[in-house]
């Protein structure tokens, strides 16, 4: 053996093993992120209360398969959806804003291709039939610095069974009574939670039908939460607030 070896020294050897945890550890981030399940923070108020200013999480790709909406940047490898399967009411819902094909929105499948939407007096109509609600209790909000706020809440049953809550802010709100709306053949029809906030397909010139192409996912769970609409908001700048700022009860919470 001589001095010049070209043997690796122990501790070459230790940065090279970390490195390779490293670059494999980020390889599988990249693949859950892009293939799996992608994390998306809410910025308004409009999916209220099921999802808050503030909240995070998780939203499946795998649920309704992949469009060239699904990819990073919007790279178009193939045209349509592979591996698909569509969605069902009640789902909340991401996707690409139809008209620039780029910004993420996000809302709950209310109508399905060929369904007919119609709203009379806040009150949702799928096929000419009442969807039933019944009041639940009160959304208490602050927002802006302004005083608490009572929003009237209620739970809708969709015709499958599944249920919600949406918030009815204004008796005769702009889009309190519309339609109807027909769903074309592979489009949704989305609507917010948040009824008299909510810029969705009710607005045929900001929203519209929804293609399905451009679905991203269903959102699955909320991984963190933290208040950022209140007086009570999250500051980065003073993390002796965090504890309190955060609202530990939506970590894990279930997306419905």
């Amino acid at each position: 053996m001589t001095l010049n070896e070209d043997a690796n020294t122990p501790g070459d050897s230790g940065w090279w093993e970390t490195a390779k945890i490293i670059l494999q550890a980020l390889a599988i981030a990249l693949v859950v992120r892009v293939f799996l399940y992608q994390p998306f923070n809410i910025p308004s108020g409009s999916m209220k209360e099921t999802l808050l200013v503030g909240d995070y999480l998780f939203v499946s790709k795998l649920s309704y398969g992949y469009s060239r909406y699904s990819l990073p940047f919007g790279l178009n490898l193939f045209s349509g959806r592979i591996l698909s399967s569509d969605p069902k009411r009640g789902d909340v819902a991401v996707f690409k804003l139809p008209r620039d094909n780029s910004t993420d929105y996000i809302k709950r499948v209310i109508g399905l291709p060929g369904d007919e939407i119609s709203v009379r007096a806040g009150v949702l109509f799928i096929n000419g039939k009442e969807v039933p609600r019944r009041r639940v209790q009160d959304f208490v909000t602050r927002e802006e610095g302004g005083p608490l706020r009572r929003i009237p809440a209620y739970e809708e049953t969709m015709p499958e069974g599944r249920k919600y809550v949406v918030l009815d802010a204004e008796p005769n709100g702009p889009f309190d009574n519309v339609g109807p709306y027909k769903v074309p053949a592979g489009h949704y029809f989305m609507m917010g939670d948040n009824r008299d906030n909510s810029t969705d397909s009710r607005a045929l010139w900001g929203v519209g039908y929804v293609p399905r192409d451009n679905l991203v996912g269903r959102a699955e769970i909320i991984f963190f939460s933290a208040a950022f609409d209140d007086d009570d908001a999250f500051r980065l700048t003073s993390p002796w607030t965090w504890p309190g700022d955060i609202r530990w009860n939506r970590f894990f919470k279930l997306v419905r």
